[in-house]
């Protein structure tokens, strides 16, 4: 841990609260199951939220079971995902995850995750090729209900400019630093609200220091201003 963490975990708490002042608390969208959501994620993979959307939806209206998909021909699978990219990679690998599940658990459920602790469920869902941190996070805070913290692009991207991350340290160790920052009770809203204002305001290119409630905090704007 970095020597001057407990002033990293106030300064965390301080942007979680503005956040909360400026967008609200939000809610995920509507939860899903566990095998739902992280075929969902594994979709989201290097695209966004509406072709990922499109790609699970033709999914579910061709199949009625995840069973229907593990068992289908490989090439149906990559044709129905293909609006969502990397259909020739996401496709096998999808197929792949839902025998293993089955291969290991006799059924695809996850269900029995909740009672693993959270470093313990999320060894278990990485093991799986295709299933990083961020996607293995996503299952357990948003569809199991076990605290993680994940990191996305918006997140690394954000986190490295308001310095509540070493600038070395990558998207898979980001992780866990950024989840010894927050209460686990903070996570989700947390989450969804850093990846806001990576959307809306602190962008990849130009961010609209402007417009940002956290500019006296962010390690950036103290060092590039406007």
């Amino acid at each position: 841990m970095p020597t001057n963490q407990p002033e990293l975990i106030i300064k965390a708490m301080e942007i979680y609260n503005r956040l909360l002042d400026r967008f609200g608390l939000p809610e995920w969208r509507d939860p899903l199951p566990a095998v739902d959501e992280l075929v969902s994620t594994i979709l989201s993979q290097n695209t966004n939220d509406r072709n990922r959307d499109i790609a699970f939806n033709a999914l579910r209206a061709q199949f009625p079971t995840w069973e229907a998909v593990r068992d289908a021909h490989p090439q149906q699978v990559i044709d129905l995902i293909r609006p969502a990219g990397l259909g020739n990679q996401k496709g096998p690998r999808i197929q792949t995850v839902l025998r293993q599940i089955t291969a290991e658990r006799g059924e695809l459920n996850l269900d029995f995750l909740k009672e693993y602790n959270a470093a313990d469920a999320q060894a278990w869902l990485t093991r799986f090729k295709g299933v990083g941190p961020k996607t293995a996070s996503i299952v357990l805070q948003f569809s199991l209900g076990i605290p993680a913290f994940p990191v996305d692009t918006h997140i690394y991207r954000v986190s490295g400019r308001l310095g509540l991350r070493p600038a070395a340290l990558d998207a898979n160790q980001a992780h866990p630093h950024l989840a010894a920052l927050f209460p686990p009770e903070t996570y989700g809203p947390g989450h969804l609200n850093l990846i806001r204002l990576g959307r809306e305001i602190c962008h990849a290119r130009k961010p609209d220091c402007p417009a940002c409630p956290l500019t006296d905090l962010c390690d950036y704007f103290q060092l590039n201003g406007t």
